[in-house]
């Protein structure tokens, strides 16, 4: 299935196994104002021979996991020793394969169903590395990817940055509270402050860093404290020191 040209999008080549999802990924995919052309394959071998036939015209592989005979990490491991490997995106119904795509220079790792701003930041990063100092589709989009461990069934995933509502301190590691769940990530909350509070991310407790950008009122409580309330509704904690200044950020 071959996507109408356009010299200025993306061509990518979506790969699956099971027809109906790769149909899904294939309308969406098309369906971006990022993406040119768009082919699908059935299987990772249907997939090696329309990349050697294409020499080269392919930008990106949206890639699935598990495929019976020759799966999705094989067969990025074998583009890898080519000359011109196409950007890889993963997308699978299982997490826990992450730390392998990223053994491989996987650009992102998305997990079934996709959602459209996934699938549309999976689409900017392949961008980004065909077309140096490409503008960004949007402002707001966040670049930064994590992997993280999933606190239900183990496995290890890569979560966008900008899905994240809070984190909380756990010992040697830091709770991080997103859309898409709960995870574990091995980290110190001094560093992902140093590094994030550019993004919006601000240490509101001692415990607790709060994504701003997701937190839609700071509700008063006793005592001259006060909590943040996040989109979906989660209550963080506030220190009494930092009420008005989060007052005065989010302009309430």
């Amino acid at each position: 299935m071959t996507g109408a040209p356009d010299p200025s999008g993306l061509s990518l080549l979506a790969v699956d196994d099971e027809r109906p999802a790769l149909d899904d990924l294939v309308r969406m995919l098309r369906a971006s104002p990022r993406v040119g052309a768009v082919d699908g394959a059935g299987s990772a071998a249907e997939a090696r021979a329309a990349l050697e036939a294409a020499r080269g015209a392919y930008d990106g592989l949206f890639l699935d996991v598990r495929m019976p005979g020759l799966g999705g990490l094989e067969l990025a491991r074998a583009l890898r020793r080519g000359d011109r490997p196409p950007a890889v995106v993963f997308v699978s119904a299982f997490d826990d394969a992450a730390l392998d795509a990223f053994e491989v220079a996987a650009l992102d790792y998305l997990v079934k169903p996709v959602s459209r701003r996934r699938l549309d930041e999976a689409i900017e990063r392949v961008r980004s590395v065909v077309v140096p100092g490409a503008a960004p589709l949007s402002d707001d989009l966040d670049e930064d990817v994590l992997p993280v461990d999933n606190l239900r069934g183990g496995g290890t995933r890569l979560l966008a940055r900008a899905s994240i509502l809070y984190l909380q301190a756990h010992g040697d590691y830091v709770r991080v509270f997103s859309d898409d769940g709960r995870f574990l990530l091995r980290a110190r909350m001094a560093d992902l402050e140093a590094r994030w509070s550019r993004h919006g991310f601000a240490r509101v407790h001692r415990g607790h860093l709060a994504n701003l950008r997701r937190a839609v009122e700071v509700r008063p409580r006793g005592n001259g404290t006060a909590v943040l309330v996040m989109a979906d509704g989660a209550e963080v904690p506030i220190a009494r020191r930092q009420v008005a200044e989060l007052r005065r950020r989010l302009a309430v």
